[in-house]
């Protein structure tokens, strides 16, 4: 069993990529992993300020939302982010989230991931979906990516 933390990073309740997340949840807890989605919708995420004073604390200096994940994230064997693509690039908040969770750089992490390889040589790639062509709200519903999304979740 693995401890998954999937970040949604929609700002919108129920997008298309939402609905990928919670796919990609019910096919990780079908084979017995234990899962905990973090929804971005509500959260408080401010910009990164780079005055590194996480790599010495070990935490961000600013008082938000993003120590509670980080946290989280540290813990956890696998780490699935679902983003809405915008111009050809992951959502700002996403971003933002990963500028804010430098301080991880130095700690002993459990995860391992794509995209942080670079940073975090402990990490690997599991997996990826690129769903398409789906922009209108749910207009997902009922496409084939939603089981493979599942089917993703179930692979860990």
């Amino acid at each position: 069993m693995k401890k998954v933390i999937v970040i949604s990073t929609s700002l919108r309740r129920g997008s298309n990529s939402d609905m990928l997340a919670d796919q990609f949840v019910e096919g990780a807890k079908a084979v017995g992993n234990e899962v905990e989605k973090i929804s971005l919708v509500g959260k408080n995420i401010q910009f990164c300020k780079g005055c590194l004073g996480c790599q010495k604390l070990g935490h961000c200096v600013i008082n938000d939302d993003v120590n509670d994940i980080m946290a989280k994230v540290l813990k956890a064997d696998v780490v699935c982010w679902a983003t809405p693509i915008y111009y050809y690039e992951m959502s700002g908040q996403m971003k933002t989230l990963i500028d804010r969770m430098n301080a991880m750089y130095e700690q002993d992490y459990a995860f391992r991931l794509t995209g942080w390889i670079d940073c975090y040589p402990k990490s690997r790639l599991a997996g990826t979906l690129f769903c398409g062509g789906v922009n209108a709200p749910r207009e997902i519903e009922g496409n084939p990516k939603l089981h493979v999304a599942y089917e993703l979740g179930k692979r860990l």
